[in-house]
């Protein structure tokens, strides 16, 4: 049983009916020195208005470049407890699906090692272990991988572990099988994700459809969103139920549509399918009524982070329409190649023109989109334009082509 330190000020973020990470980090110190020296310095910090947490420190487990993400205290000798507070990334199962047996498992050796503090999860997709010291750390990646089946995530300039949405597993909206196509490119990149050797971060999320559950055209470098490229599905018996139920179709369905494309004339609803965006919005309104279509996919995207230097951005679609059919062998290496080809085409040129710590998304901001789809050999397509050009003086490579092509035979 470990002391728990008078903490007036952190006591303040416990009052309210709302949840406070005081609270939990009041019950670990029950159990865990580590969790009681916590609540100690992070008092001191409120108190100097100071973090008095170093700035990370290469630490780590043997064979593993990443994975760990080393902590350390400038109040070691004070708050000893605290000395080392490294925090552990483990690879999360595809749509984080766990048994109890599992978590109870995890929760043993984490008890047994560290600070009895986790986060599930964090942004990236992981199972955080949040505090331990330099000398368990091989012990707890032994348990944790040879007696409970868990690998280490990402974390440093390699690709992040891959994450999804439950798919298919239990959505009806799935446009393609997330949990097939995360775990393959986890299996496909173990090098990529546990030996860094890139410029920064690269973050792959994959959401089964544009509700977009794991917010990737956000957070995400590659971003692989489910849709369709057919007619939405129309259940006009169903419609019908919903407007005589009370919905009024007319405002809170048709008039909320961005893409203007939908009538009710209070009997039936007309879709002009070409002029869908396929926000979900009709189909998150009505879903008895409505769902995607039959022939489904996925649009590739690029580009996203979250604000450090430059500020955000939003992923910028690459490829708007890919069919990704999982494989029999959820491991097949010659699965999704269009897809491959692309990531690995993106990496070679960022490897080579990318600056240290800048993502995929700020080199392409740097260099211009044009000259990213040129040295990737990806032709452009209209969906990659966010807005219509304002400047009227564009000219193209063929204009000049012809201009002298018609120049010449007219001096001959």
């Amino acid at each position: 049983m470990a002391d728990i330190p008078k903490t007036p000020l952190l006591d303040e973020l416990m009052e309210g009916p709302w949840p406070s990470f005081v609270r939990e980090i009041k019950k670990a110190a029950k159990k865990s020195k580590t969790a009681s020296g916590l609540l100690a310095q992070l008092e001191r910090s409120y108190t100097d208005k100071i973090s008095y947490w170093k700035h990370g420190g290469l630490v780590g487990v043997k064979g593993y470049g990443g994975g760990v993400i080393g902590r350390y205290s400038f109040l070691a000798e004070q708050i000893p407890d605290v000395a080392h507070f490294h925090t552990i990334r483990l690879n999360q199962p595809s749509g984080w699906f766990y048994t109890s047996e599992v978590l109870h498992k995890l929760c043993d050796v984490w008890e047994k090692y560290g600070s009895c503090l986790t986060n599930m999860h964090g942004s990236t997709g992981d199972l955080v272990l949040l505090g331990c010291r330099t000398e368990v750390l091989e012990r707890i990646f032994s348990e944790v991988s040879n007696d409970i089946g868990f690998d280490l995530g990402g974390s440093g300039s390699d690709m992040r572990t891959p994450s999804c949405c439950v798919g298919p597993a239990r959505c009806e909206w799935a446009c393609y099988d997330t949990l097939a196509l995360t775990y393959n490119l986890t299996m496909r990149y173990q090098s990529e994700l546990h030996r860094p050797e890139f410029q920064y971060k690269f973050k792959i999320k994959s959401a089964g459809c544009p509700n977009d559950c794991v917010a990737s055209v956000a957070r995400a470098d590659l971003s692989i969103i489910g849709t369709w490229r057919d007619a939405i599905q129309v259940n006009a018996d169903a419609v019908g139920e919903y407007a005589s139920k009370g919905l009024n179709i007319a405002r809170d369905v048709v008039n909320r549509c961005p893409g203007r494309c939908m009538e009710w004339d209070g009997k039936a609803l007309a879709i002009d399918d070409k002029s869908c965006v396929h926000c979900m919005h009709c189909i998150n309104a009505m879903p008895k009524a409505l769902a995607p279509g039959k022939d489904r996919g996925a649009a590739i995207l690029l580009g996203a982070k979250a604000p450090i230097i430059e500020g955000a951005l939003l992923s910028s679609v690459m490829i708007p329409f890919i069919k990704l059919e999982a494989p029999e062998d959820p491991a097949d290496e010659d699965a999704y190649p269009e897809l491959i080809e692309f990531i690995e085409k993106t990496w070679e040129f960022w490897n080579e023109h990318g600056k240290s710590r800048e993502r995929i998304g700020e080199l392409i901001q740097r260099v211009g989109m044009g000259t990213f789809l040129e040295e990737i050999d990806h032709e452009p397509v209209p969906e990659m334009i966010s807005a219509p050009r304002y400047n009227p003086y564009v000219f193209y490579d063929e204009y000049y082509e012809e201009g002298e092509e018609g120049e010449e035979e007219e001096e001959e």
